[in-house]
């Protein structure tokens, strides 16, 4: 099932960089397929930067330098995607209204149950 939620996950992502795309100026995204590739590399970024800087600087981090690191992470994923057009400012203001979407509607529904975790007596 932890297959299942990655690939809903990315589902997601997919939609809401395409409404994204729809609402930032200097941000668009070629359509659905562009869209989950660019959510996969920025997932795989993300990861990246998070394993060699450690959680605090990653794209998940809190605070201005996570969100610097988002945008940082949009606009360099659109050189490894293709049909993705992001300025720097695009991606600034993207990675706020990413933020704020995040805020209402987390992207991270699917959490791990303690269900294993726990030993029945």
């Amino acid at each position: 099932m932890h297959i299942l939620g990655a690939i809903v996950r990315f589902i997601i992502s997919a939609i809401v960089l395409m409404i994204v795309g729809w609402i930032v100026p200097n941000f668009s995204v070629g359509g659905f397929w562009s869209a989950l590739f660019l959510a996969i590399a920025i997932a795989v970024i993300g990861w990246i930067i998070e394993g060699i800087f450690g959680k605090n600087v990653s794209p998940f981090g809190r605070g201005i330098v996570g969100f610097l690191v988002s945008a940082f992470v949009i606009w360099l994923a659109q050189f490894i995607v293709g049909g993705v057009d992001v300025t720097m400012i695009g991606a600034i203001i993207a990675a706020l209204v990413i933020g704020i979407i995040d805020l209402f509607v987390p992207i991270s529904v699917f959490k791990d149950n303690d269900h294993r975790k726990r030993t029945v007596k």
